[in-house]
């Protein structure tokens, strides 16, 4: 089959690991993430780009060259003068991961300001992939302007994969996130949402009611995470629980859920059925979650 994936987010400089002081320097991000084990995930026939926009400064060069490094293209990059890469930090404490961000120069806050480049970097792609993420850190009016391009790109035949990714701290009002996700939700094929993330906005009771929301906004196939229990599977009236792989230590669960996206979305474009992909997805996690930082090398996957 093959063709052309474009994922479109922020991608950020990302210090991990904090041992006696010592942080480990890499670039990650929920939608660069995704692309990462897409780019992994599937064969030499698929394409694979990251569409963001960078600063001019010393990091965000190595980002894009670690990002070609990867195998993901990167012609859809744009550079802006003035304009820094978002950094984090993730430190371990009481046996959970901790952030600090620093991303009110992120260059990637634009990435839908300029309508010939939207244009540009999403034309004749056969799959889209963003997240809440995404659309947070972008002014509403191009945030409308992201949501109307990539609607575009579905009605012209396009799978569209979505991701809510909720982050409360970047969204002015619990209004706002509603309605963005559920704007996303109408234009997507595919939502990826985490259930206990959702419950705050939307008052779910279970994935189940999750699923059917999304479902009922446009959404052909919805999975829904919720950590190391079962992701639910859900399209049309079918409804498959897919139990999490059993992992003995879990070193870092950066970047677990933009994992099994990455995987799930892999499995689907490679013929195989909801269910199957799920337990891709959760196997893909499941090594991710054994390393330290978002982007584990590829030599971890080999058995």
């Amino acid at each position: 089959m093959g063709g052309r994936i474009v994922s479109a987010g922020e991608a950020m400089v990302e210090l991990s690991g904090g041992h006696a002081g010592m942080y480990r320097l890499g670039f990650a991000g929920d939608t660069l993430n995704t692309a990462y084990y897409l780019r992994l995930g599937l064969g030499t026939d698929w394409q694979v780009d990251y569409f963001t926009t960078v600063g001019d400064d010393i990091y965000s060069d190595q980002m894009v060259d670690h990002i070609a490094a990867s195998g993901i293209g990167t012609d859809l990059i744009a550079k802006i003068p003035g304009k820094r890469a978002g950094l984090y930090m993730i430190h371990q404490a009481e046996g959970d991961r901790h952030f600090t961000y620093w991303r009110d120069t992120s260059a990637a806050k634009l990435l839908a300001d300029d309508p010939a480049q939207l244009d540009a970097a999403l034309r004749d792609t056969n799959v889209v992939y963003f997240s809440g993420i995404t659309l947070a850190i972008l002014a509403p009016e191009a945030r409308q302007r992201l949501i109307t391009a990539i609607g575009a790109r579905r009605q012209a035949g396009a799978m569209v994969a979505f991701d809510p990714n909720i982050r409360p701290a970047l969204w002015p009002s619990d209004d706002a996130v509603r309605e963005a996700l559920t704007a996303a939700a109408r234009i997507s094929s595919i939502v990826l949402p985490t259930h206990a993330d959702e419950v705050r906005y939307f008052g779910d009771k279970d994935a189940e009611a999750t699923a059917d929301r999304y479902l009922a906004a446009g959404a052909v196939e919805v999975v829904v995470k919720n950590g190391g229990d079962p992701a639910l599977v859900a399209a049309g009236t079918t409804r498959v629980s897919v139990p999490a792989q059993i992992v003995s230590t879990v070193v870092d669960a950066t970047g677990a859920g933009d994992s099994f996206n990455g995987g799930y979305i892999a499995a689907r474009l490679s013929g195989r059925d909801p269910e199957a992909a799920a337990r891709q997805g959760h196997a893909t996690a499941g090594v991710v979650i054994g390393h330290h930082g978002a982007l584990v090398p590829k030599e971890a996957f080999v058995a």
